[in-house]
């Protein structure tokens, strides 16, 4: 068992059942699930980067990405409808809470400049997106393997049904967040 779902069930959840007034530990929010989403835009001149770009992904979630196509065509970005132009992977379970514990603990102390993460970007409905500028904050990515730069988007979602139970639920989480 992870030792950041440990944590939840023996020190968080009491304490969000408390904190909240909630009548029954169902009611507790929790983590349901983390998608990790890797937009390659060049992919459509040349479909090589989104292979390098699945290969990153595959190591830095443990878990091989599903590769995600346009819906619509856009004319100014040479997109046609259908064509693959990124990844994505849907973590849950053991995976999601390990791969929380390493993103909070290991890859974002290493961002430059880090100074926490905004609470400006929950979605109203208790969930987070996070987006990191680099792969290259994972210490599992290749420093000399990586042929190019790429961010991602990191979503956590919670069963939390307002922004404020989520807050706490990820604050307890170790989810860094501004001061």
């Amino acid at each position: 068992m992870s030792r950041l779902l440990e944590r939840y069930r023996q020190t968080i959840m009491p304490s969000l059942l408390s904190e909240f007034k909630y009548d029954s530990v169902m009611e507790v929010p929790k983590l349901d699930k983390i998608v990790i989403n890797m937009g390659v835009g060049d992919a459509v001149s040349n479909s090589k980067l989104l292979d390098d770009a699945v290969n990153e992904l595959t190591v830095i979630a443990g878990q091989k990405p599903v590769i995600t196509k346009a819906k619509k065509s856009v004319a100014n970005f040479k997109v046609r409808e259908g064509y693959p132009i990124g990844c994505k992977v849907t973590l849950r379970g053991v995976r999601m809470y390990d791969f929380l514990d390493k993103l909070v603990s290991i890859a974002l102390p290493r961002v430059r400049d880090f100074r926490g993460v905004s609470k400006d970007s929950f979605d109203g409905r208790g969930n987070y997106t996070l987006g990191v500028k680099e792969q290259l904050i994972f210490s599992e990515v290749d420093y000399d393997q990586v042929k190019k730069i790429r961010g991602m988007d990191i979503v956590l979602v919670t069963t939390a049904t307002t922004d404020e139970e989520a807050q706490s639920l990820l604050a307890h989480l170790g989810v860094p967040f501004k001061k």
